[in-house]
């Protein structure tokens, strides 16, 4: 042990960058306690419906799941303050089936909330607050894929009375009323059913989410809203060129409609090396598509079965801090969080290997001379105020 303690010594700066290590993180994880760290997408849900088939007793949360990266104990020692579950519909069923697969994931997710005793259902910015001060983590419901509501408002105010806070506009695939990123455009944006979408999202006090769609939807977007609206799980494009990520041109938008990016953590969009490798990976699933006409569980699975096979840079989460970075210097600090994509990530960055690691990217950025106050925002305070917008949005239109 001397020996151990003399070698130490002899690299200059080991001991002091250990112990400033610590302290970082140390004080990171007492931003996490006084304010609620928000994540606004995790797809756990869809893992325990394609994987478990729903059936809690193999893919129960509320115990360690080692195969994934989350479950409720890690999400726990993540400090973790709320928490968007994604109901994803994957792009096959745009044509069929999309409403009742969102329903299926929506239950899957009232469930294990109800059964929890680490987890308190939440709809508003007060109910993540209360449950946060009580221990708990917040569950919230965001919808993945805006095919989900089959073109129809009325199936739109439903998924809203059933506690859904937010709705991605597409997945990858071109919907009949809005354009994808990763898909060929057929409406220059939004069309003008798209465009009612999003007034009636505002109306009802349900965030617009412009993660996964194009360019021009997003612009559409952030013309028609009313309210600020999101990108649930994306980050830069400046640095990490793929098609999902935000253009600096869109984050200058940004602060004038007092929206926010929440950074995805995934590989393909962090480092331009698996962004590469990852450009076509969206592409795929139409081919699964044709492949299984008529049948979209079965070109979910194959896709879902093929992406387990492909391999990428993991990068690291220096990476991805850079990208909160990019977003706050483009943006501002008022207009950045975090939108991890864990659940289903089958590799992570370096340093975020799973969602009990959310303090180390919070101790890097106190690291890079954040200051506590800008941090705070980072972790949840900019989530609660767009929330708080949408909410007061939608209670001048009852008026």
């Amino acid at each position: 042990m001397r020996l151990l303690f003399v070698a130490l010594l002899l690299v200059p700066g080991t001991l002091p960058a250990q112990r400033d290590s610590a302290a970082l993180l140390e004080r990171a994880r007492r931003l996490h306690r006084e304010v609620p760290m928000i994540d606004t997408h995790n797809d756990l849900p869809t893992m325990i419906h394609s994987e478990a088939g729903g059936d809690r007793a193999k893919g129960n949360p509320d115990g360690p799941i080692p195969s994934l990266d989350t479950d409720l104990p890690r999400l726990r020692a993540g400090l973790v303050g709320g928490q968007f579950w994604a109901a994803y519909v994957p792009s096959a069923f745009i044509e069929k089936g999309a409403a009742r697969f969102a329903l299926e994931e929506i239950d899957i997710i009232k469930r294990f909330v109800a059964r929890s005793p680490m987890l308190q259902w939440a709809t508003t910015a007060d109910d993540i607050v209360r449950a946060h001060r009580a221990g708990r983590i917040a569950s919230l419901i965001g919808i993945e894929g805006g095919h989900a509501i089959e073109n129809s408002l009325g199936t739109l105010r439903m998924f809203h009375e059933l506690g859904v806070r937010y709705m991605t506009l597409t997945h990858s695939g071109t919907t009949p009323w809005a354009d994808a990123a990763t898909d060929a455009p057929k409406h220059g944006g939004l069309s003008s059913f798209g465009e009612d979408v999003v007034r009636e999202m505002n109306r009802l006090g349900m965030m617009v989410d412009i993660s996964h769609v194009s360019d021009a939807t997003m612009v559409d977007a952030l013309r028609v809203s009313t309210a600020p609206v999101i990108f649930s799980h994306s980050s830069a494009r400046a640095l990490a060129s793929h098609a999902r990520n935000v253009p600096d041109s869109i984050l200058a938008m940004i602060p004038k409609n007092g929206g926010i990016v929440m950074v995805n953590i995934f590989p393909g969009f962090i480092n331009q090396t698996a962004a590469d490798q990852t450009a076509k990976v969206l592409d795929k699933m139409k081919e699964f598509d044709a492949q299984y006409p008529g049948n979209p569980e079965a070109a979910s699975k194959a896709w879902g079965d093929w992406f387990k096979t492909q391999t990428m840079e993991p990068g690291t989460l220096n990476q991805v801090a850079d990208h909160v970075e990019h977003i706050r210097k483009v943006a501002g600090v008022d207009h950045v969080g975090i939108g991890a994509d864990f659940g289903s990530l089958t590799v992570h960055p370096a340093g975020l290997e799973d969602v009990s690691r959310y303090p180390y990217l919070t101790a890097e950025l106190l690291r890079r001379g954040w200051s506590d106050e800008d941090v705070k925002k980072f972790l949840g305070q900019n989530m609660l105020r767009v929330m708080r917008a949408v909410e007061q949005t939608a209670a001048r239109s009852r008026q």
